[in-house]
């Protein structure tokens, strides 16, 4: 793991922005005031933190996002390229009164690139969401969707490489190709979420 914090030259951090050791913020991102990134974070090129946002450590935010305020993103969760969140339920210009509307990306989830989230849904622990899907929906912790709008297509092994059918018990969402493929530092945290199911 890195121990230091990178900030690219072009980037904008502002004031009141607590960053964690081995956090990467790359070219053309702004960081909006009173957010948090934990440790090992990564900011691809050209992303918008908005103002109150708190990242969980070793997620990764890739190039063109948008996280806006009521984006809740726990830790290890990758958010691929260009994939749009939104927190107004009701959307108009000229509106009287606008809810902030919150959307929970739960440990160890994925979104695939190009996604769009409706706000107000969670996206379960190690949850996958295929690219370019439209998620109206939450959706349960290991499980894969991908469509427009997105569908519950299987459930998913912890590192992502296996479906799993439906009946699958959650003792086995951790599987071999798991043990390969993520840290240890994940795996602890994937049997710690299979727990609370």
């Amino acid at each position: 793991m890195k121990e230091s914090i990178y900030i690219h030259p072009t980037a904008i951090i502002e004031k009141n922005v607590t960053i964690g050791e081995g956090t990467s913020v790359w070219h053309h991102c702004h960081v909006r005031q009173d957010c948090s990134l934990g440790k090992n974070v990564s900011l691809g090129k050209g992303v918008f933190i908005d103002q109150g946002v708190t990242i969980g450590s070793g997620s990764r935010i890739q190039n063109g996002v948008n996280v806006y305020n009521g984006v809740i993103i726990k830790e290890w969760v990758f958010v691929g390229p260009n994939v749009t969140f939104t927190n107004d339920k009701y959307p108009r210009a000229g509106s009287k009164h606008w809810k902030l509307s919150k959307t929970y990306l739960m440990p160890g989830c994925s979104i695939g690139a190009g996604s769009v989230l409706s706000s107000e849904i969670t996206i379960g622990a190690f949850a996958l969401v295929g690219a370019g899907s439209v998620l109206m929906a939450d959706v349960l912790p290991f499980h894969l969707v991908y469509g427009l709008p997105a569908k519950q297509v299987s459930k998913i092994c912890a590192c992502g490489n296996t479906r799993l059918d439906f009946s699958v018990p959650k003792e086995e969402y951790l599987r071999e190709c798991c043990q390969q493929n993520l840290r240890e530092e994940v795996i602890e945290l994937a049997m710690q979420q299979i727990e609370l199911l």
